[in-house]
């Protein structure tokens, strides 16, 4: 009889020796440094206002020092009353429950220590299969067996405290609440440092049965049973006296439910619009491999990595984004604008008429008539990436794509000066006899690198590209950011396509806000391309930086900007001499020939500025992208859901107001800063 008694514990330093043979040294030292899967937050520019936070497990990882000693007592008492005495297995314990359980022939009581069910949880969250989750969680002996072998070799890594502290931190506690600060501010709204005796003593009933013993479900009389134990049992230890206990046990559970944000859905109704920059952080997210090797790690390590995101958006510009939006939420047209920092890439401002939203109840049906009678559309609520950094493929951005071929063919040293006699229509032999025409017979004549800008002469630029070849415009785009998502502008851009890409230039491929804003800020930013970025700090759960190492084995962070020089300074300079005609503003060293596509842009904005106009066929959408040396903006107005929907000319102006009216509240009170002109040589 004593013999069975003890088997379990010859097991622990004999047969079990045998049995997890593979739980080495190694195995108890990855043990003592597993830290449980913890809550990322996503904060506003001032690194303080939440705007919410994504997670599978809420948890907040809380030093030991900040939790009420009370709690740590309650744990003890409900779970392990011989915690400070044993080295990880109670003997005592496991006798108790070899007993218990041999007489009810069955499990009727365990002997797991706090120890034990700490390198239960721990083996479980620091898993990376089904299997190791499995072999961690599921009861025969031979597991618990591992468990304890494992336990008695943590307790010589880690002290009392450390574990305890780990196990709290690790623990579940129902109603979405893992760990004790989880469980503090989902039950009762607070910090573990405030918890009352009556509080710790509930949390602490729940580790054991948290469906059961729910305070927040409709009937609290198993609750209350089982904290009155807990109370009991504090008071049996010493933990309270017999009068606090039964004071305690006579008061009811009273709670003060929170429940916490979870992902973009649940950004602040103020912050609605900033939904639609969170979406843009999580599809960024998922394409860093700095985060994992596929977007399905990437999204687990954001909703378990315990990160301290900052967003790169300006509030200021934000607000002027939103403020000055030409279409209202009820339009099946969708205006929305983006402004990028030349220089960092960092996104200052994303903006879109619409209401973000998972309830799609009240939208009308789609304006698409191949959509199906069920299909809503997409206004006025929604959460698809209208703006750009998701998967749809964007709108054609019309003329604006006519700076491509115009950086590339300066890049390649072909001057500002460069003279064609545009004819209204021109029939490209290189392009297999391609015949466009310029939208008005006022185009007709000789035009220049800054005329053809200024005015948008389809025929110069069809020229243009013959000249430098589309080829060499398609992948200084490319270069620039842009990427081709339709079946349509892949085969264009391949490689034995793209020389006879010459519609390329006039726009005919699918761009975002995103990418066009991106794109012109590198232009701004003398030819100096950096990534689109919607952070300015990401920080680990320990509060460094966030860091990847680079090709070349370099540890770089994560949100710092990733930039690169695309074309030479004095190309980028002399693009943005050319592309002031637009706007209305005047080149450093040449002539606009006389009138502009958005003469209005400069008076309004009030400063020097460049950018270019951009329609498509029958004005199904339009646009403007315009920068200064602080930002570039690109706006756009479109039906995503039927591109055959036309805009029509009398809504075309709305994205170049949108974008001067913009700049202009962005940069007010700032100092004016002038373009750098370009050289002689490139001026011709």
């Amino acid at each position: 009889m004593i013999a069975a008694l003890a088997y379990p514990l010859v097991a622990v330093t004999g047969l079990g020796a045998k049995a997890t043979a593979h739980a080495t040294e190694s195995k108890t030292r990855l043990l003592a440094k597993a830290l449980p899967a913890e809550t990322s937050y996503l904060y506003a520019p001032d690194g303080k206002t939440m705007l919410t936070m994504f997670y599978e497990e809420y948890r907040q990882y809380t030093k030991l020092s900040d939790m009420s000693p009370i709690i740590q007592q309650a744990i003890v008492a409900a779970e392990d009353s011989r915690f400070y005495q044993h080295k990880g297995v109670d003997p005592k314990g496991v006798v108790r429950a070899f007993v218990a359980n041999a007489q009810a022939s069955g499990v009727s009581q365990g002997a797991s220590t706090l120890t034990m069910q700490y390198v239960r949880m721990a083996l479980r969250d620091s898993a990376t299969t089904p299997k190791e989750v499995q072999e961690a969680t599921q009861q025969t002996s031979l597991r618990k067996i591992k468990e304890m072998r494992l336990a008695l070799d943590l307790e010589k890594e880690l002290s009392k405290e450390e574990i305890i502290e780990r196990y709290l931190n690790s623990a579940y506690f129902g109603h979405r609440a893992y760990g004790i600060y989880a469980a503090s501010e989902i039950f009762f709204s607070k910090t573990p440092k405030d918890l009352t005796p009556v509080e710790a003593a509930t949390l602490a009933g729940l580790v054991k049965s948290p469906s059961q013993y729910d305070p927040a479900s409709s009937d609290q009389k198993e609750a209350t049973a089982r904290r009155n134990y807990v109370l009991d049992r504090m008071s049996q230890l010493g933990y309270l006296s017999p009068d606090a206990a039964a004071s305690a046990k006579a008061e009811p559970i009273r709670l003060k439910l929170t429940n916490p944000p979870n992902d973009c859905a649940a950004v602040p109704e103020k912050f609605n619009s900033w939904g639609f920059i969170c979406d843009y952080l999580k599809n960024w997210w998922s394409s860093q491999p700095a985060f994992g090797q596929n977007r399905l790690e990437r999204m687990d390590k954001l909703r378990r990595g315990g990160y301290r995101i900052v967003l790169s958006i300006d509030p200021k510009i934000q607000e002027a984004a939103e403020k000055n939006l030409g279409a209202g939420t009820g339009s099946p047209f969708a205006n929305g604008i983006v402004l990028s920092e030349p220089g960092t890439g960092r996104v200052k401002a994303m903006a879109v008429n619409r209401t973000y939203s998972l309830d799609l109840s009240e939208n009308p049906q789609s304006s698409n008539p191949e959509a199906g009678p069920k299909v809503k559309a997409n206004y006025p609520n929604t959460v698809a990436p209208l703006l750009g950094g998701g998967d749809l493929p964007g709108y054609q951005a019309g003329s604006t794509f006519k700076m491509f071929p115009m950086l590339a063919a300066l890049n390649e040293g072909m001057p500002l000066s460069t003279s064609f006699n545009a004819p209204h229509r021109y029939q490209s032999a290189i392009f297999d006899g391609w015949a466009p025409t310029n939208a008005s017979g006022a185009m007709t004549g000789m035009q220049t690198m800054w005329s053809g800008f200024g005015k948008s002469v389809n025929t110069y630029f069809v020229w243009l590209e013959e000249r430098v070849g589309a080829d060499k415009a398609v992948r200084l785009a490319e270069q620039l950011g842009l990427r081709w998502r339709t079946d349509v502008d892949r085969e264009q851009a391949s490689p034995s396509k793209v020389k006879k890409w010459g519609a390329f230039t006039l726009g005919v491929s699918d761009a975002t806000p995103l990418e066009m804003a991106n794109a012109y800020a590198a232009v701004a930013a003398d030819g100096r391309y950096c990534e689109a970025m919607p952070v300015q700090g990401i920080f680990n759960r320990d509060g460094t930086p966030a860091t990847y190492t680079t090709a070349s084995g370099i540890s770089r962070e994560v949100a710092k900007p990733r930039c690169r020089q695309v074309v030479t300074p004095d190309a980028a300079r002399a693009a943005t001499d050319a592309a002031r005609c637009p706007t209305g503003d005047t080149p450093a060293r040449g002539g606009c020939g006389g009138w502009s596509t958005a003469d209005s842009v400069r008076g309004t904005v009030g400063r020097p500025v460049a950018g270019k106009t951009g329609t498509t066929d029958s004005t199904r959408s339009a646009w403007f992208v315009g920068y200064t040396p602080e930002l570039a903006a690109a706006s756009f107005i479109s039906d995503p859901d039927n591109p055959f929907n036309a805009v029509g000319d009398g809504q075309s102006q709305i994205p170049v107001n949108a974008v001067a009216e913009t700049l202009r509240d962005a940069l007010k009170g700032k100092p004016t800063r002038q373009f750098t002109p370009p050289s002689d040589a490139i001026v011709g």
